[in-house]
């Protein structure tokens, strides 16, 4: 995520938001601990703590920084399996793929739903406490005839950048 920061903050595109090396920086810090104070984000960052402040209330005015989010172990709170089911939409159902996206983001079990390109048109992350569950979550919810195929893949771990 940090090198798309940079990468994005170098490129010269029409309608973006253009980002300079203070704000690059101060997002890197972010992505890293979005929960850091703003004194010591401004002293990472070489900057005053009112820069620092003035600069993170703009960043969130372009829409920059959409959020901050806790990120939540869900093996501690006893969902220990997670998956991605890709959904494909039969071709005459592509009209309804943002509902049925919007309906199962809703879903107590989901935790993000991508609507992507390619082979399959819905990414769903799924988390549940044990097997069965992650099945009869599949038998009740994917059951809609407006899908035309799943397929589950179990998450082992995550990697991101920085850990």
């Amino acid at each position: 995520m940090i090198n798309a920061i940079e990468r994005a903050a170098a490129a010269a595109r029409p309608n973006h938001v253009r980002l300079d090396d203070v704000d690059t920086a101060i997002l890197r810090e972010l992505v890293r601990d979005a929960r850091i104070p703003n004194n010591a984000l401004a002293e990472k960052v070489g900057i005053a703590p009112s820069t620092a402040l003035a600069r993170m209330r703009a960043l969130r005015e372009s829409g920059v920084i959409k959020g901050f989010h806790a990120d939540i172990d869900l093996e501690l709170l006893g969902l220990e399996i997670s998956a991605m089911v890709s959904i494909l939409i039969h071709s005459h159902a592509r009209s309804r793929m943002t509902e049925i996206a919007e309906h199962l983001s809703g879903l107590d079990s989901v935790q993000r739903v991508f609507l992507m390109s390619g082979d399959r048109d819905l990414l769903v992350h799924v988390s549940c406490e044990s097997p069965t569950r992650l099945r009869d979550f599949v038998s009740a919810h994917l059951n809609d005839p407006a899908i035309a195929n799943t397929q589950t893949n179990l998450i082992f771990s995550e990697l991101r950048h920085g850990d």
